[in-house]
């Protein structure tokens, strides 16, 4: 909001025409005021409620240095100074909070002139260094969801439920130890359920796998960008991409139909608006020429706004809709931004089955539950031995549909932490959650699926049953690998805790940015390194050649810290012999190959796998270093 305000001798004005068709004819056309303090305000299409109190008290304290009893306000929408004006509505609403604020200092007179009018006015100031002051009046009023609100006080029961006797474990803290379930033998449950029931999100430390991206060349912060807005060099762009490729792939063969639509939103929109106070997440706000809009944290909008306007019949049902989102936003708070873990712009798969109802919703569950693990050990990583699993449920959805569950569960093969509600209050019902628990002991969900069992009415879904009536579908939400960021910061830190273990850090083979580094002991084999090469890059095989004045002993050495999966020894030996010394990393160890059976290793080990080349020169001489 912005305001002028004049310590004024006199003020008269005149009311002329109507400015908008909505505004009400004042009982006074003209009027003079004396000794006042004029008020000319502009109101804008970010103002709210909070604007006018704060507008109210600097209006306030402007009057008593003056001692001014008198306030007139005058809107006045010339003050914008190219800002999107306010709506009719909510201007007229801001203005009437504006009256009532500055109306409880009962010491003040208010006067308001019409609102919506055409007027002259004449205005004389008082002439005194005071008598003449503009203020600019804003809030930072952040869009945080209901459920957001909802989910700092959210009361639940905790439980662990093992498949192994199918029974349920009620669990709860006394003092800082948790009773209920024996964990000796289940570490990384026990943490992920310390860090679900305390919910704190906070990082301390830096975790590991940040020097790691920035050590191996992967990502680094962007200092001019955002924080949780994250930079990708080459090398980290390669394996994002084929991460994304594979996710995709898998995708489009299981038959869900890939999409595209905007990353940002109408605020005001009714459907939009109920999704916004139904999911916990917060908002980037951005003012367009037109409108105030939000940047998208799924993809959610877009995919719903398009059924909204499609024609679906029962045969159409169920079907999958895809999207891979570059990118989603979330306003996520300053401390708990950590690296690849937890971003404010994050890549995301996002998949909806949209089904004729429950029954047919809890199958589609079933079947994109293997999926995802067949996507997720692609990436390198394993159910059993990376991930906890977390399931959040309503209670009467558990009590209706205590098979299913059951059913889920023993397709999972341990035991899980359950989240336990009362009653509903998001969207969904049911929801899992796989969670990878890193070297700081903090859990980070990766893939997820959700039972939404109301925004299809939200927003307008319906197709047309046998009955030939119309009917909502139940939406399923799937992210079958989390957030791409995610699942790399997974990798790096998998590798840094198994490091830790005395045991090779390394990437899968498949996402290496350098899958061999040939290392020629002298210039002499630098040529017949590069046919190597050649050949290597024929077979879609990335390969790099260590042409540096260092001796083998170096270039070894500096291969193993860049977690080369090969390196290929060259010299008067093997070029004469065609049988290379080939170092293993992640078996550690030495083994004789002619690179006929090498090729074959990896091709084995790559089958079925996205590639793309090199994305660096294959010289490390002329290698761009980002670092």
């Amino acid at each position: 909001m912005n305001l002028l305000l004049i310590h004024s001798n006199k003020l008269s004005y005149k009311v002329l025409k109507k400015a908008i068709k909505e505004a009400n004819l004042p009982e006074e056309k003209e009027k003079e005021v004396k000794e006042s303090l004029v008020v000319f305000f502009a109101i804008t299409q970010n103002d709210s409620k909070k604007t006018a109190q704060k507008a109210a008290q600097e209006i306030k304290e402007v009057a008593k240095k003056l001692k001014e009893k008198k306030i007139v306000l005058y809107p006045y929408v010339h003050l914008l100074f190219g800002k999107k004006p306010a709506p009719i509505n909510l201007a007229q609403e801001i203005q009437k909070f504006l009256k009532l604020f500055l109306e409880k200092e009962k010491n003040f007179e208010i006067i308001v002139v019409p609102f919506g009018f055409y007027k002259s006015f004449e205005i004389k100031t008082k002439g005194h260094p005071l008598s003449e002051l503009s203020r600019v009046v804003e809030v930072e009023d952040k869009e945080i969801s209901l459920a957001l609100k909802k989910e700092e006080n959210l009361k639940s029961n905790w439980f662990i439920f093992d498949p192994k006797n199918k029974k349920e474990y009620p669990i709860k803290f006394k003092k800082d130890k948790l009773s209920g379930f024996d964990f000796s033998k289940r570490e990384n449950l026990e943490k992920l359920a310390r860090y679900e029931m305390k919910k704190r999100r906070i990082v301390d430390i830096e975790p590991p796998h940040v020097s790691l991206m920035k050590k191996l060349e992967i990502a680094d912060y962007e200092k001019g960008s955002d924080p949780g807005n994250l930079k990708f060099f080459p090398k980290g762009k390669l394996i994002k991409s084929l991460i994304e490729e594979w996710i995709t792939k898998n995708m489009l063969e299981a038959g869900a139909m890939e999409v595209e639509t905007p990353i940002m939103y109408d605020l005001n929109h009714p459907a939009l608006k109920k999704y916004l106070n139904r999911f916990p997440a917060r908002q980037y706000l951005i003012e367009t020429p037109n409108k105030m809009v939000f940047l998208r944290f799924a993809a959610c909008f877009g995919q719903f706004l398009m059924l909204s306007e499609s024609s679906l019949s029962y045969k159409n049902l169920p079907f999958w809709l895809y999207e891979l989102t570059r990118y989603s936003f979330r306003v996520e708070q300053r401390g708990e931004l950590a690296g690849l873990r937890r971003l404010r712009a994050f890549s995301m798969p996002d998949c909806h089955a949209f089904c004729k109802n429950l029954e047919e919703a809890k199958k589609e569950i079933l079947k994109r539950f293997e999926l995802t693990k067949k996507i997720q050990n692609g990436i390198g990583l394993d159910l059993n031995s990376d991930f906890e699993i977390a399931l959040r449920l309503v209670k009467s959805f558990y009590k209706e549909n205590k098979k299913f569950v059951w059913e889920f569960i023993k397709k999972i093969g341990k035991p899980i932490l359950v989240e336990m509600w009362e009653k509903k209050f998001f969207y969904f019902v049911f929801k899992y959650e796989w969670n990878f628990i890193d070297a700081l002991n903090k859990a980070a969900s990766l893939s997820t699926d959700q039972i939404d069992i109301e925004n299809a009415k939200n927003f307008e879904i319906t197709y047309l049953d046998k009955d030939q009536k119309r009917k909502h579908p139940i939406i399923l939400h799937l992210s079958p690998s989390g957030a791409i960021e995610r699942a790399i910061y997974a990798l790096l830190e998998k590798a840094y805790l198994k490091q830790k273990q005395g045991r090779n850090s390394i990437l899968p083979l498949w996402l290496s940015p350098s899958q061999i580094r040939i290392c020629p002991v002298s210039d002499k084999y630098l040529v017949f390194s590069k046919k190597i090469s050649e050949i290597l890059k024929k077979e879609k095989i990335r390969s790099e050649i260590d042409d540096r004045n260092l001796t083998i002993a170096k270039k070894i050495m500096e291969a193993e810290t860049d977690w080369i999966p090969y390196v290929l020894v060259v010299g008067e030996k093997e070029k004469k012999e065609k049988i290379f010394s080939v170092r293993i990393k992640e078996k550690n160890k030495i083994k004789k190959m002619k690179l006929e059976e090498l090729i074959k290793e990896i091709k084995k080990q790559t089958k079925n796998f996205p590639y793309r080349p090199l994305p660096l020169s294959p010289l490390l001489s002329s290698q761009l270093k980002f670092k």
